[in-house]
């Protein structure tokens, strides 16, 4: 590989440095650092502050390649794809009629790459440190959870009161939670929540595995915390990914268990789902929110996204080989010129259909036969293993899938809270399939 070519010659070129400097050969402790700091600061920092942190341990990773010796790129099969959905975006994006605000979605889009490549780079050599970074992502949740328990006690109004509440009585008029995540938004909120849940499991299994029954009780707690939470959120996208989170989460279980516990486990598993249900059908508000996701056109938030969603396809139509170009400024300029009157848009509330209108057909291939070959690399480890990286892949896992469900009728996937987290699980999944994750069991 060319790069690799060139790397090595700057290495070469930097070799006596790197053998003096104490920084250089510590490289990696500032990188972690960042790559914490980015996870940390998600929660409560706006939205273009959030990746500074991230743009740090880019350069660092950059400066570790072009001096550490030995360093080097390698592609798996599945960053082929990632590769080939980048080159479709940069065309899109030299192509676009609004070139400058597109730019300024490319320039975001290299972040969030640059940051995959820097994780999988620092990992790679660092897995021992994949529970820490769990680890942060699942005490920002519980505080997250906590923000939402003190907002629904209080019942914020005004921001959480997005709901359509012409057919409603007040019993039903549910308090929307947001949290402190910037902008506040309910459905943000819900998204990130469903996306980080998955990692509170590493306080349950990782004990459980060890026989630290009361830690795992604890661990427990916090996960049923961070679940209430996105309940509270009244994202009815994010109760959809619940579901299939939920689903997943009982699965791994089940693959955990000695055979002589499995039936009690699907029977017990069944109770407690039926009757956590019933429960929730009792509340009158979220009652409510839950059965307007089957209202259709009745309910307005449905209906402004249908007429969104027609909208979109036909820019899609018009712009089906290549797009429009990244970026939610160039999609809200060009949206207006296929918008319904009275139902203007930031995004196209469907992740895919976002992706084929802004970067192409081909770029959403892409995208997709980057993420299903990732799945299908874990489910392989998973199946033939009972290691501890299982717990670590399945939590990718889980998360991934409760962004991708959850992206079906909504965009939060595109925001950078959200954004870093999905790449954070990638990028656990490419490290431990991978066998350049050194000190992890194959």
């Amino acid at each position: 590989m060319l790069l690799n070519s060139i790397l090595f010659s700057t290495q070469k070129f930097f070799a006596s440095i790197y053998t003096k400097s104490f920084v250089l050969k510590n490289i990696d402790w500032l990188i972690f650092a960042n790559i914490i700091l980015t996870i940390l600061v998600s929660g409560f920092a706006p939205s273009d502050s959030i990746g500074y942190f991230a743009t740090f341990a880019i350069i660092l990773t950059t400066i570790k390649f072009i001096t550490k010796p030995g360093e080097k790129f390698t592609l798996s099969i599945c960053d082929k794809f990632l590769l080939i959905y980048f080159l479709f975006i940069l065309i899109s994006v030299a192509g676009s009629s609004l070139f400058i605000l597109s730019l300024k979605g490319f320039l975001k889009t290299i972040v969030y790459f640059g940051f995959y490549v820097s994780l999988i780079h620092y990992l790679k050599d660092n897995c021992n440190k994949l529970k820490y970074i769990l680890l942060s992502i699942a005490i920002v949740a519980l505080g997250e959870s906590f923000i939402a328990f003190i907002q629904n006690f209080q019942s914020v109004s005004e921001i959480s009161g997005w709901q359509d509440m012409s057919r409603l009585n007040p019993e039903e008029v549910m308090t929307r939670v947001y949290g402190a995540l910037k902008p506040y938004n309910p459905n943000l909120f819900g998204g990130y929540m469903l996306a980080v849940l998955p990692s509170t499991l590493i306080l349950i299994f990782v004990p459980l595995i060890n026989h630290h029954k009361k830690t795992a009780f604890y661990g427990l707690l916090c996960f049923l915390a961070v679940l209430t939470s996105i309940l509270l959120t009244g994202c009815r996208g994010a109760y959809i990914g619940l579901v299939i989170d939920i689903l997943l989460i009982l699965i791994l279980t089940y693959k955990f268990l000695k055979p002589v516990y499995k039936k009690m486990f699907i029977i017990l598993s069944t109770f407690f789902s039926s009757l956590a249900f019933a429960i929730i059908l009792m509340i009158t508000s979220l009652r409510a929110r839950i059965f307007s996701i089957f209202a259709m056109r009745n309910d307005s938030s449905n209906s402004f996204r249908f007429n969104v969603y027609n909208s979109c396809i036909d820019m899609f139509k018009d712009n089906w080989l290549l797009g429009i170009g990244v970026g939610n400024q160039n999609f809200r300029e060009i949206y207006g010129l296929y918008m319904k009157t009275g139902f203007d848009a930031l995004s196209a509330y469907n992740i895919y259909l976002e992706i084929a209108v802004e970067s192409g057909i081909f770029a959403l291939i892409a995208f997709m036969a980057f993420v299903i070959g990732n799945f299908i690399k874990a489910y392989h480890y998973i199946k033939k293993r009972k290691n501890i990286d299982v717990i670590y892949l399945a939590i990718a896992v889980i998360s991934i899938s409760g962004i991708l469900v959850h992206g079906i009728v909504d965009t939060v996937f595109f925001r950078p809270q959200i954004q870093f987290i999905f790449w954070i699980m990638i990028g656990i999944i490419r490290v431990i399939t991978s066998r350049s994750c050194h000190g992890t069991k194959k």
